[in-house]
């Protein structure tokens, strides 16, 4: 497996698709948080939302590197699809925690903050379950899944706009209105926490669906 995520991060690289997402997060992240003398939480909200689009960018790039011939090459060589699924999410899940770096360090450097543990690992917490959601979100909206890539991006706009907007929806939206209004961070730990196993969980069904559905295909 770690030859695999090897693989996979590697190529990321070297096809350079990841600077798209990976920017996009950067330059959203600087726009929402610059000058920010506020609660810390507010910035990790930010945070959060920009992580769920970009790590569903970033999983859709790294599931369409290979064309289908590739594809089966590796699928042979890693001795079955199940296991080059399983890459594929441990290499976006690897990612993104990159992403979670970038995004508990930027808020410093563009605002003005005093951090306390309780920040630190909620925006760990907050940024890792809206990765996992975009990491699901990205595989059912795969070229695994959809041949028409249309159809998919078309997809993958509906889904993330419910994820964001639509009232008390777990785990994204009820966890940015948290983050909005929270006075004490320690106080939303746990209920983030769970948010994130329902990420984990979704994630978990995403990955079955689309394998189920690129066997079939296939």
């Amino acid at each position: 497996m770690t030859a695999l995520v090897r693989y996979l991060s590697t190529t990321l690289l070297l096809s350079q698709r990841y600077l798209a997402p990976v920017l996009l997060f950067i330059g959203l992240l600087v726009v929402l948080t610059s000058n920010d003398n506020g609660p810390l939480t507010g910035s990790y909200g930010a945070a959060s939302g920009a992580a769920l689009v970009c790590s569903t960018w970033l999983t859709g790039a790294l599931v369409g590197l290979e064309d289908q011939a590739h594809h089966s090459v590796v699928v042979v060589n890693a001795g079955d699809s199940r296991r080059v699924l399983l890459g594929t999410v441990c290499t976006a899940v690897l990612w993104c925690l990159l992403l979670t770096a970038l995004g508990l360090g930027i808020p410093f450097l563009t605002g003005s903050h005093r951090p306390t543990g309780a920040d630190l690992l909620l925006g760990t917490e907050a940024q890792l379950t809206c990765a996992l959601t975009g990491i699901a979100v990205g595989l059912v909206c795969s070229r695994l899944v959809f041949r028409r890539q249309g159809h998919a991006l078309l997809l993958a706009l509906v889904l993330l706009t419910a994820l964001l907007a639509a009232k008390g929806l777990p785990p994204v939206n009820p966890l940015l209105s948290d983050l909005v209004a929270a006075t004490r961070p320690a106080d939303l730990l746990v209920p983030t926490g769970g948010l994130l196993a329902v990420a984990a969980g979704l994630l978990a069904a995403a990955a079955a669906l689309t394998r189920a559905i690129a066997d079939r295909r296939s």
